[in-house]
């Protein structure tokens, strides 16, 4: 079987980043000789971390439109149409024979010139309310994977496939014990241990709730494991100095080792995020952030609490009511045991299989 040149393009967050690297590694492992190009937005994370788990990537002169501050976005129309010609340049040389999209603003000028080209196009959208990009791309895609249902409102319902949302295999299939999760941190598996993290670029509400009541931690016997992300790195450390019921950094690279150790979580509620906490099976309390496109982050948390799968705290009331939340919890034995079976009956472990096998069905 011959091997496919393929485009994966999007980024910005770990949320679009990961299931990018799962359904690349997925393709791999059925069809090894294929050659992978992902693109992305220069100055975003994708640059880092695709490079890291192995993958080649070429950057684009692109932004987002900036909602808070309108005057950012006068030079916006030009940097698309450069992006056009990086783009044109990008294809040219790597030949693909398809395209797929993960949500980000640098996937649409890469999946557009591919769609005029004839290119078969694949979206994948990991969360329950659509991004607008994938939702005028999705018109001409080959094929759109989805997470959850209810999708037909943003795209064509023949072009649909309900798989969920692919894990990082390191976490999917992590074998990593509670205890050796523990002694990863630095702590004592004999406590009970709280993971707070807050999304790849960090959540200001979880941290600020978190750094004024850090010791309340202590208190009640729990431990934390804390990443703050980058903006809140500095406060986090000088909030958690000296404690040694404390673990704190701006971010947690081996994540399957902090989902090990954690017996609780608190956690922002992006799709991504979800659907790592439902295939390991963890009792949450989530904050969701309130100005993500559409109030999405809100729509998948209320999701679980109605399915009585997720605690949701809002981020307005995060200061004051965040922290008494996951205290409650970790004394209410019955209340875990109830979480983690039903958030733990709503996991998927082989989206990224699902997906692979579909793309290169249609491509062969």
């Amino acid at each position: 079987m011959s091997g496919n040149s393929i485009i994966i393009a999007g980024g910005g967050t770990g949320g679009h980043i990961f299931p990018a690297i799962a359904i690349a590694n997925a393709i791999k492992k059925i069809q090894p000789q294929t050659e992978f190009l992902f693109v992305g937005a220069k100055g975003k994370m994708e640059m880092e971390k695709v490079p890291q788990a192995g993958f080649s990537i070429e950057g684009l002169d692109i932004a987002g439109f900036n909602r808070s501050s309108l005057i950012k976005n006068i030079g916006l129309p030009f940097k698309l149409i450069k992006s056009f010609f990086q783009v044109r340049r990008i294809f040219n040389q790597f030949q693909p024979k398809a395209v797929i999209g993960v949500g980000g603003y640098s996937s649409f000028p890469v999946l557009r010139l591919a769609q005029s080209k004839g290119i078969k196009t694949f979206i994948h959208e990991s969360n329950s309310f659509a991004g607008k990009a994938n939702i005028m791309l999705g018109k001409n895609a080959t094929a759109i994977f989805v997470a959850s249902d209810g999708m037909e409102k943003f795209f064509p319902a023949n072009k649909i496939i309900q798989t969920g949302n692919p894990v990082r295999a390191s976490i999917s299939q992590s074998v990593i014990t509670r205890e050796e999760g523990i002694r990863f941190f630095g702590l004592d598996p004999a406590q009970k241990t709280v993971l707070s993290i807050g999304g790849s670029l960090g959540a200001k509400s979880i941290n600020e709730a978190i750094a004024a009541n850090m010791d309340a931690f202590a208190a009640n016997n729990l431990q934390l494991i804390w990443q703050t992300g980058k903006p809140f790195a500095e406060q986090g450390k000088a909030a958690g100095a000296g404690k040694t019921n404390v673990w704190v950094n701006d971010f947690i690279t081996q994540m399957e080792y902090a989902y090990a150790a954690a017996d609780l979580v608190i956690s922002r509620s992006g799709a991504m995020t979800i659907a790592e906490l439902c295939v390991m099976k963890k009792p949450a309390v989530l904050v969701p952030f309130p100005y993500a496109a559409e109030d999405h982050q809100t729509v998948n948390a209320q999701n679980l609490v109605n399915k009585n799968a997720g605690i949701m705290v809002k981020d307005s009331e995060a200061l004051h009511q965040l922290v008494p939340a996951i205290i409650s919890l970790s004394k209410d034995e019955q209340q875990q045991n109830e979480l983690e079976n039903n958030i733990g009956k709503l996991g998927v472990t082989n989206a990224d299989v699902i997906i692979a096998q579909e793309i290169l069905k249609r491509i062969q």
